[in-house]
């Protein structure tokens, strides 16, 4: 899903892509510039609530279940198990060269089209070194710290202890029926990060449950549950507490969305020596809809005159920069400038000596 949202085309962007020469997100279909950091705030701030609210509910499933590196790591290892015992090692590094290589692009893809980067492969030596560096980087990482970056320097596992409670979703070995346990330690030997879940809760484990499996297929030829088993009350009262402060901001962020007014406009005077009852005006407009617009300025009090281009064509989602003369009436303090197209109108006042 990872590598091919970049592919999805919305209203003719990527789904989702920050532009770094423009200063602006993609995100399905819509475009928050640098000036809206506002929602990009109140995006961090639903993310963080929902990040909170799933890892004390459900424990580690994102690090077990969910996260880029344990696919990959458990793809690998899948796929090098058919190379036998021996290889596998050798055959799970060199199956990482191309997931890797995969996972650079598609880092580079959130920032530059897939399809341009692909062609600035052989032709922009800038995507090459960031491909190469990536490239090596996400390879090292795999290979040689594997499953340690998840125990000792991830800062999401990390932030997980602090989030956990007493009924929080676990895996635990059930030690009321130690004296019946084979100690057969296979739970031991298919561990990925390399615990002993007999031992007791280790914050080390990343909850893939490969203990469980191992031990109902052991256990269940005595006709007995496994002795390591998911822990915990999903449903409690902290439950829907969280639940609902998420359900708030996600509220709040669609709010911020659906007020986004479809254009934007800015007005500033320029400080500069001309003729008297002369000014020269610059303006900033914002189209924020995926419809191209035709939009015309306007001055008053009546008998104030635009000098310059007043007919403003904008693409869908685009930004225009202008400047305009602006002669009125002798005494005017203060005129209005509008901005309007469609039976719509923005209007900004600013000052005229």
């Amino acid at each position: 899903m990872l590598t091919g949202l970049p592919f999805l085309s919305v209203k003719g962007n990527s789904a989702i892509r920050f532009d770094i020469g423009e200063l602006k997100l993609f995100f399905f279909g819509s475009v928050i510039r640098i000036s809206e950091f506002y929602l990009l705030l109140a995006a961090i701030l639903f993310f963080l609530l929902f990040i909170t609210f799933v890892t004390t509910v459900f424990g580690r499933v994102w690090c077990g279940w969910l996260c880029p590196q344990t696919v990959l790591l458990d793809l690998t290892e899948y796929l090098a198990s058919f190379f036998g015992r021996k290889k596998r090692r050798m055959a799970r590094n060199i199956l990482l060269l191309p997931f890797s290589a995969l996972v650079s692009l598609t880092m580079i893809w959130y920032f530059v089209p897939p399809l341009e980067t692909i062609r600035g492969l052989f032709t922009s030596s800038t995507i090459t070194a960031f491909f190469l560096v990536l490239w090596i980087l996400v390879y090292s990482e795999l290979a040689f710290l594997g499953r340690k970056f998840c125990t000792s320097v991830c800062p999401y596992a990390m932030m997980q202890n602090a989030l956990f409670d007493k009924d929080t979703l676990i895996i635990e070995y059930d030690r009321s029926r130690d004296d019946t346990c084979m100690k057969c330690d296979e739970c031991v030997r298919v561990c990925p990060v390399g615990i002993d879940i007999k031992q007791g809760l280790n914050s080390r484990c990343i909850a893939c449950a490969e203990c469980i499996d191992v031990c109902r297929a052991i256990s269940s030829r005595r006709d007995l549950p496994p002795f390591p088993d998911y822990r915990g009350r999903p449903l409690r009262p902290k439950t829907f507490i969280l639940g609902g402060v998420t359900a708030a901001a996600g509220a709040l962020l669609a709010f911020l969305i659906w007020m986004r007014p479809p254009v934007d406009f800015l007005v500033t005077r320029e400080q500069e020596p001309l003729p008297k009852g002369v000014n020269r005006y610059s303006y900033t407009v914002t189209n924020n809809s995926h419809e191209s617009l035709e939009l015309e300025l306007s001055a008053s009090p009546d008998g104030t005159t635009i000098i310059g281009e007043r007919k403003i064509s904008l693409a869908p989602f685009g930004s225009i920069h202008g400047k305009v003369l602006v002669k009125a009436p002798d005494g005017t303090r203060t005129i209005r400038i509008t901005l309007s197209g469609k039976g719509k109108a923005l209007s900004r006042e600013t000052g005229f000596l």
